[in-house]
């Protein structure tokens, strides 16, 4: 059975910037992205413990093709995502993004 999903307001914020960038680039290139990071959201609603902790109790996955990761954490049937996070940025920023 698969997990509930919450995205937090900020990584909502993160997913509309990413795509925004992308198709700056080239057209077509965000919807790309979307879907790339669709099936890792999937992957993780199917599985949430399958990725290990990499801080306290958050998990993070990676987007296939894409250089970003997605930070969540699973509590109680529910995945709750708190940042789509360039993998090239600061790691302090989405620490303190979970705190």
């Amino acid at each position: 059975m698969a997990a509930e999903l919450l995205i937090a307001p900020e990584a909502e914020q993160d997913i509309v910037d990413a795509y925004a960038w992308y198709e700056d680039r080239r057209h077509g290139l965000g919807e790309e992205f979307l879907c790339c990071l669709d099936a890792c959201i999937e992957g993780i609603l199917r599985n949430p413990e399958m990725h290990e902790k990499v801080y306290e109790d958050y998990r993070r996955g990676f987007v296939r093709r894409f250089p970003y990761a997605v930070f969540y954490e699973y509590n109680n049937a529910t995945v709750t995502i708190y940042s789509v996070f360039h993998s090239s940025r600061n790691p302090e920023k989405w620490r303190q993004r979970l705190l």
